[in-house]
């Protein structure tokens, strides 16, 4: 076996484990932590808050972080292979990476610190109820995008169509496909920022508008 097709398929193995259990906390924390939350009584949400939720997110950012890395080490190594379902994956996992690192995670810790003071006896910080929603807006919106994401992921390798082709070769997506794509989804990101949360408040609303909007990329790439 030669040395590069093996550190390549380490890497995609380190892809595979980092993005599993990334995912697999961001499922847990919006099908249910969530839901919990909204129906436990104060005592149990802040003992969760203070005890479960830090571990648990220790290992979403740092999951986050290492299929990141190892995403962009495949992309080095297979960087001739790159076609446009593989780039509109990509695109979707680096905006959950940044929303992980510069939303989720520094909200986040305003929630728990407010949490503290109040089970020591202190007062909740002002800014913790508005931290919680830019947490949450985020981190559904990541919800969103992870449907499309992983779709596109496993279609660059699986689904036959235009998307498959190289980005340099002729008669593949249209240079307009991938500029809507990508108006499409940078105006899902600018609503994670400074938006609002409509109908993914839902775990029923968000997964319909993730299946939703794979469904219209997948359409704009193979056809426009």
């Amino acid at each position: 076996m030669e040395l590069d097709v093996l550190i390549a398929y380490l890497f995609r193995w380190i892809h595979f484990f980092a993005g599993i259990a990334w995912i697999g906390l961001l499922y847990y924390f919006n099908f249910v932590q969530t839901e919990y939350f909204k129906e436990a009584d104060p005592a149990a949400k802040a003992s969760a808050i203070s005890k479960l939720v830090p571990r648990a997110l220790g290992w979403f950012r740092y999951g986050a972080l290492f299929t990141f890395l190892s995403g962009l080490a495949l992309a080095g190594f297979l960087g001739a292979a790159t076609n446009f379902y593989i780039s509109i994956g990509m695109l979707l996992g680096t905006l959950m990476f940044l929303n992980v690192w510069l939303i989720i995670w520094p909200n986040q810790k305003t929630v728990i610190a407010s949490n503290e003071q109040v089970l020591a006896g202190g007062d909740p910080i002002p800014e913790a109820a508005a931290a919680l929603g830019k947490a949450g807006l985020a981190s559904r919106t990541n919800t969103l995008f992870s449907l499309p994401m992983l779709f596109f992921m496993g279609a660059s390798a699986h689904l036959g169509g235009y998307g498959r082709v190289p980005l340099s070769a002729e008669g593949g997506a249209s240079t307009a496909a991938m500029a809507l794509c990508v108006i499409i989804i940078l105006a899902l990101q600018a609503n994670a920022i400074k938006g609002k949360m409509g109908p993914m408040a839902s775990v029923v609303g968000v997964i319909h508008l993730g299946l939703a909007l794979a469904v219209a990329l997948l359409l704009i790439i193979q056809y426009l």
